[in-house]
């Protein structure tokens, strides 16, 4: 049974990711470049939290503003594609810890 369960939450979280994906795609002003990094779910698939980055990385927080505010249309775009018979609910956050993996990345190749 917790194969059935993991299996569905992987699929909720590939969805989503590719829905945000398309979402900031088609709303966004294209003043910055948003990449959806991952998904997790939780609470047994009620809760969905949607990590990105943005380029420039100034635009950030005005990219999580954008998000934060259309959460309930991106909700009702997620149900227009009638892909799940529960839609959970949705948050938008950076994600940090792609930005310490590029900061790595950044420090490696200096030496």
């Amino acid at each position: 049974m917790k194969n059935i369960s993991r299996h569905k939450d992987e699929k909720m979280v590939s969805l989503i990711s590719r829905f945000a994906a398309e979402y900031f795609n088609l709303e966004s002003n294209k003043d910055s470049l948003i990449t959806v990094t991952r998904t997790d779910v939780l609470d047994r698939g009620r809760r969905a939290l949607v990590y990105f980055t943005a380029l420039p990385k100034e635009k950030e927080a005005a990219v999580l503003e954008f998000a934060k505010r259309r959460k309930r249309d991106f909700r009702q775009f997620i149900m227009g594609k009638k892909s799940f018979g529960f839609v959970p609910r949705i948050d938008f956050c950076i994600d940090e810890g792609e930005h310490n993996r590029q900061r790595i990345d950044e420090l490696s190749n200096e030496s």
